[in-house]
Order: C-alpha cells, then structure tokens, then sequence
C-alpha cells in the first residue's frame, strides 16, 4: 500500500492558496472561521472528497465530514475517524491543520488504490473541525469540542467574535451552518497527523513521532495597578510602576517553570496591556497571560504556586496592587494504548521509524481522547517553527507520516 506523495503536495498547496499572504520569506495563509478564505478551503475540501467517492456532511457548527465505506464494511460499524483543521492563525503556515485533513484523505485513497475495501469492516470518516485555533471565535477546539460532548451545541454557536457576530452567523455566511451533530463517542478510534511544532523529530532524524500524552494547560490573567504620574518629575524613588511589577513577575515566571522536577513544564507570560502606555508617563496599570504547560499536573500546579508566591512578593516590596485570576485549567490528556500500538505497528510495517514524544500544543485530538480512543502523530517541523509563514515540513516527511497513519487506519477499520 502507497500513499501518492504528489497527489497529497498539490491538495495542500492548493489549499494554502486560499487565505494567502504576501510575505518576504516562506508561505503565509489567513483562514479565520466564517471568512471568504474559510469558504473557498471548505468548498475545495468537499470538492475532493466527492471525488474519491466520499458521502459529504457538514454538522450545525460547520464540521465536515467525509464517510467512506468499503466493500466488506458494515455501514452502521462504528467507524474509524481521522483528519484535523483547515483555519489558521493570522499569517500562519500551510501544513498546521491541512496536513492532518488531506493526510486523512490521501489514506483513505490510498486504501482504495490498493484494493483491500474487502478486508475492513468498518467505515472511514475523513474530518475537518471549526475554529480549531480560536482566532476569530476565542477558545479554539470549538468543533473538536463539541463533537465530543464538551461544549454544547448552543453554547458553540453562541459565541461572539471582536464585533458581535456569532459563529452561528458566520457559518451561515458562508455557507456550512448544517445540521445535526458529529457524534465523537460512536467512533471506533480517531487519528490525527499534526506538525510537530518542536525539533525533537528533526534532531532524531525520525519521520514520525507518536505521542503519549497531550500537555495540560492553565491559562491565568494577572494584573498589576500601580499609579500613572509623569515620567520627568517623579523621582525614582516615589514611583508605583506598574510595569517594573511586571517585568519583575516575568522573571518570576522564567524562574519558577526552570525550578519544578520537571523536564517539560514551561510558563510563558506571552501577552500585556500597558496603560495608559504612553512614552512619558509611569504605567499605572499591566495586565498580563500567563500560560502553564505540562504532561505532570503536578508540576503545573507547582509552577502555579510558585508564581503566586512571587505575586505576593512583589506585591510587599513594591507600592502595587495585584489581581490573580485563573479562568480554565485543561488537565493532561494520555492517550490511547491501542491507536498508539496501530501507529507503531503501521511505522514498522511500512519501513517507516517511529518514536515516542508529548505534545507542548493543545490540538483537537486533546477534545475527542475524552470521547474515544484517540491518538496523535507528528510530522518533523523544519526547525520547529510554525504559526508562521517560515513553518515547513519536507514533501517526503508528508508522505512518510501519511503511510503510517493509513497503515494504521488499515489495521483499526480491520477490528
């Protein structure tokens, strides 16, 4: 069984096509949900996938769907599903999202090219989820999310952009406001092949990693109210610098992630309002992100802990006033022995190395792994840059992860 190497490029290419931007360096791509762009990547998809003799279905908060039942496939088995995101972040790459939909594709055509429909007893589902990165509709793996039961169906569409507009609108704007609801939990097992988005892969020199676990994340918003005084008169000793309480909390930060027993757990204070963020006035007030990633719970809660205690340092030494408020917290997420068995078989099978690594990034299999068995597999990132127009993975790489994941669809729509 081969995968088409070619067949697969030209589907992503032409999918980065849609949303392009012109940039100095690399290939860059906006598709935010609900947008022209986000149309044209839609319609194609669906283009493709009636092509390869799919049944096409679109879900009330636009998730699509492609069901392939072969031959000696029960049609109401609970199928195997694989596929990722079609949106991007602004000025992203072209592989983060499409690579997962087309590689899901390209295996289920790959399956059909080699002739072995008689030998699966269970349909495939090839599948695109909404809003995966949370651009336009904050909070991301709104699709992913409701296909799994995690978030309800109202709620989703429900939710507001920048001016008002709710998805539910937006989807219908374009066109892929459908019906009914994707049903994550009557899935036999779900794959998804993502970018690795690290060079953990590269530096391997391996074509496919397998991940064991998907990084739990806390997200808190803290903010520092000092008093806004003009930057000439006020002497240094008389300032309340909301922003110098800050930057002393980054540091904290930086500090306390490096100290935890913990090789992977990062924190990152990756956004700040300055206010009134003015050249020549004393900031009087900042408010800042901070993001805690681990596979370790634990060592989440103990970079937690640790910046508090910094907060309540700075907040004694300093004439600031600080606010810690913690809004969502997504625990570690494992993921399933049997799909990752089907990978690393798959990998063996086709002459195709394969390792064991986490994930630092939340992605939509983090959503469905609580309503199925689910797995998750990486393709190298060229110097692990992504959400960027620089993001690159190689032609070959594409194609060699493709083959593991359609031998491991092979195997699973076998059970």
């Amino acid at each position: 069984m081969q995968v088409d190497g070619q067949r697969l490029r030209r589907d992503i290419e032409n999918t980065a096509t849609f949303g392009a931007v012109p940039v100095e360096e690399g290939r860059a791509r906006t598709v935010l949900t609900g947008t022209e762009a986000d149309r044209e990547a839609r319609e194609y998809l669906c283009g493709r996938l009636r092509d390869a003799g799919l049944e096409v279905r679109i879900d009330a908060v636009g998730n699509v769907r492609g069901r392939w039942t072969p031959a000696g496939a029960a049609p109401d088995a609970p199928p195997v599903a694989a596929g990722s995101h079609l949106d991007s972040v602004p000025e992203g790459g072209i592989f983060d999202g499409p690579l997962g939909v087309y590689a899901a594709l390209e295996a289920v055509r790959a399956l059909q090219d080699a002739g072995v429909g008689d030998e699966l007893s269970r349909p495939v589902d090839v599948i695109s989820f909404t809003e995966e990165e949370g651009q336009r509709f904050d909070g991301g793996l709104i699709g992913s999310g409701v296909a799994a039961g995690d978030m309800s169906l109202e709620t989703a569409l429900a939710i507001e952009d920048d001016d008002g507009i709710p998805l539910g609108d937006a989807l219908s704007d374009v066109g892929f406001r459908g019906d009914g609801r994707l049903d994550a939990a009557g899935w036999h097992a779900w794959l998804e092949l993502h970018v690795e988005q690290a060079e953990r892969l590269e530096d391997a020199g391996v074509p496919a990693g397998v991940v064991t676990t998907i990084t739990g994340l806390t997200r808190c918003a803290v903010t520092f109210r000092g008093e806004a005084d003009h930057a000439g008169t006020t002497p240094m000793d008389d300032r309340a610098d909301a922003l110098a309480a800050a930057g002393e909390f980054v540091l904290a930060v930086e500090s306390a992630a490096a100290a935890v027993d913990s090789e992977t757990a990062v924190g990152t204070v990756g956004r700040a309002h300055v206010s009134p963020n003015a050249p020549n006035v004393i900031p009087g007030r900042v408010d800042v992100t901070l993001d805690v990633r681990d596979v370790d719970a634990g060592a989440v809660e103990a970079v937690i802990d640790r910046s508090r205690t910094a907060l309540d340092r700075i907040e004694s030494e300093r004439p600031v006033r600080t606010t810690f408020e913690r809004p969502w917290s997504r625990d570690p997420v494992p993921m399933s022995d049997r799909v990752r068995d089907a990978l690393h078989a798959a990998g063996e099978a086709a002459d195709v190395g394969t390792i064991d690594l986490h994930s630092g990034a939340a992605h939509d299999t983090m959503r469905v792994a609580a309503a199925t068995d689910a797995a998750l597999l990486f393709a190298p990132s060229r110097n692990g840059v992504s959400h960027s127009p620089r993001e690159w993975t190689d032609w070959t790489d594409c194609a060699d992860a493709t083959r593991v994941l359609a031998g491991a669809i092979r195997r699973l729509a076998g059970e």
